[in-house]
Order: structure tokens, then C-alpha cells, then sequence
């Protein structure tokens, strides 16, 4: 089985698309750097991208993986906050600010919907964040499987489109302990993960059960 991604909002696309042009990104290839000014919003059409942050340290921490339809660069402060590259091939949507804010002055329901898509990336954060400090590997682990499955519209089996190292700087854990967590999954019998990145999802109500 294979990877259905996500729906798009029409009304949204519909007056995003013709405000916008298309732009082709490889994967590995940057969108916007973390810092930079803001100067354009972007909507991912098709492809997986991550979201990280440079650490000052000099380690990486991966704030998200965005699916088609999801909306980039709402950001509060005027700069990126993190930095944003595609994981594989990808087409966006870019749309510069300063279209965008005189397409929602004169039209409310854009501005309430482009609100209510920074209010959902917010409390998607502030989730993250909770699980991280209440969960263990394993029920990380389990929760990031059944959130990539629902977030991607995918059946219950799917190729991971991020590397093992992306799901461990994404989950706070090491690649190691990822490679070993996915293992034990394996062995419960919950999951099937011989291949390399493909994924099938044998007994989700026990996963879900994980991370409740």
C-alpha cells in the first residue's frame, strides 16, 4: 500500500494559488534558513519537509515534518525560527508576506483561517513539547508512528519519507535507541519495520494504547 498525503483546505488553496508561484526544492535542498527575515510564506504542495533548529551547541533539533496542504513561515517576531529543507522532493507555494497581508485585509475568513492554521502549529508544538517530557522512548516512538500515519492520511502501511536520525533528533532520543525501539516494536509484534524505511502498522489500538 502506498502513501495518500493529505487534503487540502480548497477554499484556502483557492486564493492562495493564483497569489503565489511554484517552486521546485530537492531533497536536502534549504527553504529558509532560521533567522531570516520574513519575506515569504510558503505552502507545501506536494513531498515531505522538516522544520529544525540549530542548537547552540551545535546539535540539531527537529521541530516538525510537514505534509502537503500545511502552510510554513507564519512566524511571530519577523524571523524564521527555524530553518526548513525538504526531505524529499518537494513543490511549494511561495507567496510573499506582503501579498499575503493585503489579501487578508480584505478578506476576514483568510486571516481567520491563516490564525487558526498558526494557533493549530502552536498547540502542535506545545504538545510536542509535553510528550517529550512525560513519555519514554518507546511510547515516543509509538506516538510518532500513529501521529506520521494520521498527519500523512496513510493506510497502515507507509515509507517514512525522514531518516532514523530524523526521528531521533525530532524525539529527543538517539539514532540508536530509535534502531532499538522500532526493533522491540517489531518483536511485540506491533509493528513491521524490516526495510529500511517502510513501515506497516500491524495493531494500532495497542500503539495508541502506548502513548495514551
Amino acid at each position: 500500500m502506498t502513501l495518500a498525503f493529505a487534503k487540502f483546505d480548497p477554499p484556502l488553496a483557492q486564493t492562495l494559488v493564483p497569489a503565489g508561484v511554484s517552486l521546485r526544492r530537492a531533497p536536502g535542498e534549504e527553504i529558509f534558513a532560521q533567522g531570516e527575515a520574513v519575506e515569504t510564506v510558503y505552502q507545501l504542495l506536494s513531498g515531505a519537509v522538516r522544520t529544525y533548529r540549530l542548537l547552540g551547541d551545535g546539535r540539531r533539533h527537529v521541530c516538525d515534518f510537514h505534509v502537503p496542504g500545511d502552510v510554513l513561515g507564519l512566524e511571530a517576531g519577523g524571523e524564521y525560527g527555524c530553518c526548513a529543507e525538504g526531505m524529499t522532493d518537494v513543490i511549494l507555494l511561495a507567496i510573499p508576506l506582503a501579498t499575503l497581508r493585503r489579501l487578508s485585509a480584505h478578506d476576514p475568513l483568510l486571516g481567520q483561517r491563516l490564525l487558526s492554521i498558526a494557533s493549530r502549529g502552536l498547540q502542535r508544538s506545545q504538545n510536542h513539547a509535553a510528550m517529550l517530557a512525560r513519555l519514554g522512548a518507546v511510547e515516543r516512538v509509538a506516538a510518532f508512528l500513529i501521529d506520521f500515519a494520521q498527519r500523512f492520511d496513510a493506510d497502515d502501511e507507509f515509507d517514512l519519507p525522514m531518516t532514523r536520525q530524523d526521528i531521533a533528533d525530532y524525539l529527543g532520543l538517539t539514532i540508536h535507541t530509535v534502531s532499538r525501539t522500532l526493533s522491540q516494536l517489531q518483536e511485540q509484534g506491533l509493528i513491521d519495520a524490516r526495510a529500511s524505511r517502510r513501515v506497516r502498522l500491524r495493531r494500532q489500538d495497542e500503539l495508541l494504547g502506548l502513548c495514551a
